[in-house]
């Protein structure tokens, strides 16, 4: 895989050179010192993955990450020296298309090994998203359906990867604090930090946001959010929980595994909403919802950070309507009122 490295400070860009070097199959075809510097050689030779800083002089991270992506887009992994204290900045940059965020790797020290391995392993996964974004996976959802309890209620399902956290927070920011239906969030995002998104969205959005632990409940005007690298799924009518299989998805948590229980289990009313992001998960679950009889929703190419996922469930019919994000959020609203007259 073809990788720019970004980042102001050589020593720190020689480390990541090194940990790279221990797979072959990595090449650096350049090193930039900051964001300008990125978003001009990624106009000359656009890498499959751009590892990008965050704070550098002259243009951060955040700024660049937005560029690129706006010009030419391709992957883009926030390295950065901790992810969680940087969390603000890093969902920024996620806002505007970065794939997902690591602690920036050490040559030294009791950790060196481990946070190599963990770098080398993210990298790993991200190429496998590049991979399959031009190819159709498998269908290897999970088909056992479990008895279903309890009443009745309404439900947003909520898909996000690249671009996702500004995408999230602009439907959120437009729902009402009674807004009558739960909400849950799949966001590809990696465990450590899920938190971090979780507590972010929860400060902006009128509606109280907290991560999903097994066995809850989705409740009307509460929205819940994906908190493992497991895949999260409803468990029964009303309970949600998480499961490991299928174990080889580039996707953890996944989108497509999530949708398609909704689709088997849930007996109310429910919408599907599949936002920006790289790849094709959540398409195949957003058809299975719209078979179902459910009204399903793909975000539109111009308002996309990465029209991938979106363009996947358009492609197949997936999406009941195509909307820009500014009206995903009226037309639930609409939706759920109409059909609660």
């Amino acid at each position: 895989m073809k990788i720019g490295i970004v980042n102001d400070m050589q020593l720190v860009s020689e480390m990541i050179r090194r940990t790279l070097a221990q797979n072959p199959k990595h090449e650096v075809i350049w090193t930039a010192h900051n964001g300008i510097e990125a978003v001009a050689l990624c106009a000359k030779n656009t890498p499959d993955l751009v590892l990008m800083d965050l704070f550098m002089p002259d243009m951060d991270g955040v700024e660049a990450t937005r560029r690129i992506m706006a010009a030419t887009p391709c992957a883009i992994l926030i390295v950065t020296v901790n992810v969680g204290t940087n969390a603000s900045e890093v969902f920024e940059a996620m806002g505007y298309g970065a794939l997902d965020a690591i602690d920036t790797p050490q040559l030294a020290g009791n950790k060196a090994r481990i946070m190599g391995a963990a770098f080398l392993k993210k990298i790993d996964a991200i190429e496998r998203l590049i991979l399959e974004r031009n190819r159709e996976h498998a269908d290897m959802l999970p088909r056992t359906a479990l008895p279903s309890t309890g009443t009745v209620r309404n439900l947003v399902a909520i898909g996000a990867s690249a671009g996702g956290p500004a995408a999230l927070l602009t439907v959120l920011r437009a729902l009402p604090k009674d807004f009558d239906a739960a909400i849950v969030i799949v966001q590809h995002v990696d465990a450590r930090f899920a938190a971090g998104m979780a507590d972010w969205l929860h400060q902006h959005s009128p509606l109280p946001v907290r991560l999903i632990a097994e066995g809850d409940m989705p409740a009307a005007a509460g929205v819940l959010f994906a908190s493992t690298n497991g895949h999260v799924v409803l468990k029964d009518a009303l309970r949600l929980g998480y499961v490991d299989e299928p174990k080889d998805y580039a996707y953890r948590p996944s989108v497509d595994v999530f949708f398609d229980s909704v689709s088997k289990l849930w007996k109310g009313r429910a919408a599907g909403v599949l936002l920006t992001g790289m790849g094709r998960d959540g398409a195949l679950g957003l058809k299975a919802m719209r078979d179902k009889g459910h009204y399903t929703i793909a975000q539109d190419r111009a308002s996309c950070a990465v029209y991938g996922m979106p363009k996947a469930a358009a492609e197949i019919g997936a999406a009941t309507d195509i909307l820009p994000i500014d009206l995903i959020a009226p037309k639930l609203m609409s939706m759920f009122a109409e059909r609660s007259r």
